[in-house]
């Protein structure tokens, strides 16, 4: 199955948004749909360290025995929960018209899982933040399993967040007519799934006939795929916040952006702006790769 969508999904209160996502880029892209659950090994580990104490050797062999016992329970509870999810979202995803659906449960650890099924993915979608985050953790707080995601990952990848799914109508590209930014227009064209939303491709800098200069061949491109367009430059120096703020201006529902630059250093950092933008969006963000 080559043309995949695959969502992962946990415990953490963006599952659902996971899946509803999902489905709308199934839906959108007629592709069969996938939702992947992983049971990280080191979770479930025994824990090694001695609490025994002073205590008698076969005490500490019957401690030993009894945490093994529990661990075992514990990886039951784990598989058994993970399987209810699965359930409980294929459920949802024929719900909402996904035509062919399916679920997959591995063990080992997600980046490396992911990186081992990307070659038979077109989009993975994933939580901003997954179960394990600390719950009182600041909002905008990156994850780190995401972000290992977004470096290690080749696929694009939409990353669900927000208070309740919404189909997205009106969409934001942040271009700078870099050599990367193009290549994301023409694969906002070549995909139809913003065929039925309306792309807004904002440049951020002083309104100059430099900063519109690539203007026109976005208009041209996205016109030719049927793909309405409303191109804008914004001035600011925090291109971050001024990208925060159209979105608020203009109702934006999703946020597209490429994951790096050309630095040599691209596989050991996100892109600051991207990294930016993942901590301050309350709405979903696809990772362009």
């Amino acid at each position: 199955m080559s043309e995949q969508i695959m969502a992962c999904i946990d415990g953490s209160r963006f599952a659902e948004l996971v899946c509803h996502y999902a489905c709308w880029a199934g839906n959108e892209l007629s592709a069969p749909l996938t939702f992947l659950h992983v049971l990280d090994r080191e979770r479930q580990a025994i824990d090694g360290s001695d609490h025994s104490g002073n205590i008698g050797l076969g005490a500490r062999e019957q401690l030993l025995s009894h945490l093994v016992s529990l661990d075992e329970q514990r990886a039951k509870v784990a598989r058994e929960q993970g399987k209810l999810m699965l359930a409980a979202a294929v459920d949802l995803a024929r719900a909402d018209g996904v035509e062919t659906v399916s679920s997959l449960q591995r063990h080992g650890e997600l980046v490396e899982t992911l990186s081992e099924l990307e070659q038979n993915v077109r989009l993975m979608v994933v939580g901003k933040r997954g179960e394990d985050a600390h719950p009182t953790s600041a909002s905008g707080h990156l994850g780190s399993n995401l972000e290992r995601v977004l470096r290690a990952v080749h696929r694009p990848v939409l990353i669900a967040t927000g208070d309740a799914f919404k189909a997205p109508k009106e969409i934001m590209f942040a271009f700078d007519n870099s050599a990367s930014t193009r290549k994301g227009i023409q694969k906002l064209a070549a995909s139809p799934l913003f065929r039925n939303a309306r792309v807004h491709v904002v440049t951020v800098g002083v309104d100059s006939e430099a900063a519109r200069k690539g203007l026109p061949w976005v208009e041209q491109v996205l016109s030719a795929a049927d793909i309405r367009t409303t191109c804008a430059v914004r001035e600011g120096d925090d291109i971050e916040s001024v990208l925060t703020r159209y979105v608020e201006d203009n109702a934006i529902d999703m946020t597209v952006m490429g994951a790096y630059g050309h630095s040599r250093i691209r596989h050991l950092l996100v892109g600051s702006t991207t990294t930016t933008m993942i901590q301050r969006t309350k709405i979903p963000l696809l990772v362009l790769r």
